[in-house]
């Protein structure tokens, strides 16, 4: 071999899902302090991992920027209830597998994990870097599924997502704006024929969540009521249904 000629470099072998998730997962890890929540979602025992603590997540930095807070950290009893929907829908025949499906507000992922085990083809989108990520090992270590994550700030929501035949959202209503930012999005995304959940306990935006999205020539309705109790805890949970209307965009 001449002093010109050199070995070609041999090309990086691509990382497997596995490999990936299983190296992301090691970092939650290292980097939080966590914990693991068993949740029943039809007839699965669901593994959450999660911080263990809110409280270790608030920072003052994001509190000053934009009043953010963690609450994506807390496993809340919308999201509960909307998985356990996603569930029947499956077995009952109206979540076919290769739905597209669309999370808004997808927090540490118990409902795109429902998703993923339902064989919904997922795009989970959050506020916070982390709650993706979490997401992410939590549908792949319950579901196997390598589910597709983006960041969306609902006050700029992007234009690019494209429409999908299920957009689901649990607990997102409880700041006034977000009535017209949740109806935004829902119209941005949600396919002509498809059907839109959003799974909330009475808070404040929710009136104006129905006004908003009728304006948008959605049809809306209270399709379910679900109780919830767990020790201290009780809230009825309305399943609103939403579909694109015969003068919808």
């Amino acid at each position: 071999m001449s002093e010109r000629e050199t070995t070609p470099a041999t090309p990086a072998t691509p990382a497997t899902p596995a490999a990936e998730l299983d190296a992301l997962a090691a970092d939650l890890e290292r980097r939080f302090r966590t914990a693991t929540t068993t949740v029943s979602v039809g007839d699965r025992a669901v593994e959450l991992v999660h911080p263990e603590s809110y409280d270790d997540l608030i920072t003052e930095e994001d509190f000053v920027r934009d009043e953010r807070l963690p609450y994506w950290a807390d496993l809340w009893p919308s999201a509960i209830a909307l998985a356990g929907r996603v569930a029947r829908m499956s077995a009952g025949g109206a979540l076919p597998p290769g739905t597209r499906a669309l999370e808004l507000g997808c927090g540490m992922g118990l409902v795109s994990t429902a998703l993923a085990l339902a064989g919904a083809r997922v795009l989970a989108t959050d506020y916070y870097e982390d709650a993706m990520q979490f997401a992410r090992v939590n549908a792949w270590r319950n579901a196997g599924a390598a589910i597709e994550t983006r960041y969306v700030d609902w006050r700029a929501f992007p234009t690019d997502l494209g429409r999908f035949d299920l957009v689901l959202a649990s607990d997102v209503l409880y700041e006034r704006p977000y009535a017209a930012l949740i109806a935004h999005a829902i119209n941005l995304t949600l396919e002509r024929g498809g059907v839109a959940i959003v799974a909330d306990p009475g808070r404040i935006a929710a009136e104006a969540f129905v006004e908003e999205s009728a304006s948008r020539g959605l049809r809306i309705d209270v399709a379910e009521i679900v109780p919830y109790e767990n020790g201290a805890v009780k809230q009825t949970i309305a399943m609103y249904e939403l579909k694109r209307g015969w003068h919808g965009a």
